[in-house]
């Protein structure tokens, strides 16, 4: 009987020694925690639009041949803006800015006064390479510079002027603003841009007896503040 007896109690003491060198080995082993939730946003798209309310301030410059001492003047505007921008890269963006405006002319002095010559459209697609500062956390300033392509349709005479002839001209585009992002998509604009825009112009008739032709400088600056959508 005290042999039996021996031979139990050597068993349950094989079988703690056995569950505590198991229970040692479970301490040793590397444990495998469920991995966390980790929240990483969206890429950004490229892609980007801006609606601008914007200030169209002419230069009130030019000439008419032949007739020293007399310029030309050219009505401001208020108009709407839309401008589309792509980015390569979080610094690095070109833009497309769309728009349309009319312009009075004016001489200024022929014939005692200014002059109503007539009336004409402008369509002057600007398309800028930009460069974005993005160390500065929602807000974001940006430089840029590019070229304009001006375009002038639906041309009017006034007080017996015929034939008013302005022709479409290539410009240089300067180009400074910044963004304020309200979150990641939704931000606010203020934006100037400088347009250096020269071109010819002419009229087969006037009042004056005699056909006028010249320059027209008109070297806009394009002030305008709107909503940013980054998709």
């Amino acid at each position: 009987m005290k042999m039996k007896c021996a031979g139990y109690a050597g068993l349950l003491a094989g079988f703690a020694m056995l569950g505590a060198a198991t229970a040692g080995a479970a301490d040793l082993a590397p444990i495998a925690e469920a991995p966390l939730a980790v929240d990483v946003p969206a890429a950004s798209s490229p892609w980007q639009i801006r609606v601008r309310g914007l200030g169209v301030i002419t230069e009130d410059s030019g000439s008419i041949a032949g007739v020293p001492g007399v310029g030309l003047e050219y009505t401001d505007s208020v108009i709407p803006e839309l401008d589309i921008s792509y980015y390569f890269t979080d610094n690095i963006a070109v833009e497309l800015i769309l728009g349309t405006t009319n312009a009075a002319i004016r001489t200024d002095g022929l014939g005692g006064g200014d002059v109503p010559v007539g009336k004409t459209w402008l369509l002057p697609p600007t398309v800028t390479l930009q460069y974005h500062f993005t160390n500065f956390g929602a807000f974001k300033p940006y430089v840029g510079a590019g070229v304009n392509y001006s375009m002038f349709y639906n041309q009017s005479e006034r007080n017996g002027f015929e034939g008013l002839d302005v022709d479409n001209a290539f410009g240089v585009a300067l180009q400074v603003g910044f963004d304020y992002m309200l979150d990641e998509h939704w931000g606010l604009n203020f934006d100037v841009k400088k347009i250096f825009l020269e071109t010819d112009w002419s009229v087969d008739n006037s009042p004056f007896g005699t056909p006028l032709s010249g320059k027209a400088k008109i070297d806009p600056w394009l002030i305008g503040a709107g909503v940013t959508y980054r998709f």
